[in-house]
């Protein structure tokens, strides 16, 4: 059994063999301020991954404009005319279904409107507001607001003015750094210029723009720490540290909050304690924490047929201060859905429990007829490489099988629909109906967007009368 010591003492012998600690400092990490410290690091790292996963990508989007990533400065949208491919790294688990626009905002001087067109009616869309703890603070588009045109207003915490004449509604973001995520219903290739025009019609502006009036004092310049997955890895708590002075404490934050003071971390972006000591507690509980929310991110979910499902909170109210289940969201796909805009089956096995594995084996996923995912926007399914849960280069640029496909593909004599994974190419038959897999472990997300909530459903999760069918092996 692993015990807090035996942790710091291998996180010791770690340091040791870098060179970082000296052989006396580690005889003294079983002293008791160490250990007592072990249990908040654990806990910081928990409550604090969503945080510093949401920073790394902010940085690459809207910061370091060489970052090969980079989208748009705070407070300008990108739009995409295209889809996510294997060269987009910078989020594990993409969706490659929809061409994304994306905003970050900086909610300190002002607030920000966004300003969506009339979308054709059959088009799905939406706006995700998510905010700097990975909270979905709002939604505009099909399901939450309709297809008509509006503007809305995101405030940062604690605004209290008034809303301006011309506005549909407030979305309060908990941080004062937020991101909204465009995605917009793609039918086909051929159908990206009809996307783009719905793109152009979508608009962020600060609200002194909005209003036609002068533009407050700006907000203090930032020194932003640069960040990698290497650094982020061995200076996790820094970059706790540092993002944390941009997400005031929330009212069911008292206790996590105590906890990260007693080891340094005190929502002001001061630097931590620099000693060996203080550095060892932490790296030995951010150890802890990672296994921790692994083994919870590998139990998440309902079962269903080799699948699990797991409902997303997405809203603040919603997670109620379950820090464990906002990490796993955070491993299972950062900036994922709220349930009802999106439901997420996912699988690394097949119906056996047997884990995929493209190096070794072939497969299939057949729907029954009239038994695909029950939706009232579209589905789809994605494959992505098992080691780092990114898209897999493949020779026909095929990274998902979705609704939109349908006609294109080939039916079973039955009316079912098989889906054939595999890395290698089946051959000219089964092409139309082929998802390239990688050469090793496979991770599989099925999307249902805007899910059915009347039978068959898959909601409520773990409850509906659909479920997902397994995946089969047959070669």
């Amino acid at each position: 059994m692993t015990t807090k010591r035996n942790l710091l003492l291998a996180a010791g012998s770690a340091a040791l063999a870098g060179g970082a600690l000296s052989r006396p400092a580690l005889a003294q990490a079983s002293r008791s301020g160490i250990v007592a410290s072990f249990e908040a690091a654990e806990a910081a790292f928990v409550f604090g991954l969503p945080i510093v996963s949401n920073y790394a990508v902010m940085y690459e989007y809207a910061i370091d404009r060489n970052s090969g990533q980079f989208k748009a400065p705070f407070n300008q949208i990108f739009n995409e005319a295209r889809v996510f491919t294997w060269q987009d790294t910078a989020i594990p688990t993409p969706n490659s279904d929809t061409p994304y626009s994306v905003a970050w905002l900086d909610l300190r001087a002002e607030p920000v409107v966004i300003s969506v067109p009339d979308v054709p009616a059959g088009r799905y869309f939406s706006v995700m507001i998510c905010d700097g703890n990975t909270y979905n603070v709002g939604y505009i588009g099909s399901r939450a607001t309709g297809q008509g045109a509006g503007s809305w207003l995101i405030v940062g915490p604690g605004w209290q003015g008034q809303t301006p004449a011309g506005i549909k509604g407030v979305i309060r973001s908990t941080t004062w750094f937020t991101m909204a995520a465009f995605r917009t219903q793609l039918f086909g290739p051929e159908d990206m210029p009809n996307v783009v025009a719905v793109q152009r019609g979508y608009k962020v502006e600060p609200l002194s723009t909005f209003l036609r009036q002068p533009a407050p004092p700006p907000a203090p310049e930032i020194r932003w720490p640069r960040i990698t997955a290497d650094l982020a890895k061995h200076h996790f708590f820094d970059y706790l540290a540092f993002a944390l002075q941009f997400n005031p404490p929330q009212p069911n934050e008292a206790t996590i909050r105590a906890q990260l003071a007693s080891i340094g971390i005190d929502g002001r972006g001061s630097p931590l304690p620099g000693s060996l000591f203080d550095r060892l507690e932490l790296l030995a509980g951010a150890v802890e924490g990672e296994r921790k929310v692994d083994a919870a991110f590998g139990a998440a979910g309902v079962p269903m047929n080799g699948w699990r499902v797991t409902p997303i909170p997405g809203s603040p109210e919603a997670y109620n201060g379950d820090w464990m289940l906002r990490s796993v969201a955070t491993k299972a796909g950062i900036y994922g859905n709220s349930t009802e805009e999106a439901t997420y089956p996912f699988t690394r096995h097949d119906v056996t429990g047997a884990v995929l594995d493209g190096s070794t084996g072939r497969y299939t996923l057949t729907f029954a007829e009239n038994a695909l995912p029950p939706v009232n926007a579209f589905w789809s399914v994605t494959m992505y490489h098992g080691g780092n849960q990114l898209l897999v280069q493949n020779p026909i640029d095929r990274y998902l099988i979705n609704s939109p496909m349908l006609n294109g593909m080939r039916r079973n004599p039955d009316g079912g629909l098989t889906i054939h994974i595999r890395k290698d190419d089946p051959g000219a038959e089964l092409r139309a109906n082929w998802l390239p897999a990688p050469d090793g472990p496979i991770y599989l997300v099925m999307r249902l967007y805007w899910p059915k909530t009347e039978a068959p459903s898959l909601l409520p999760i773990g409850r509906g009368a659909w479920q997902p069918p397994g995946i089969v092996k047959v070669g």
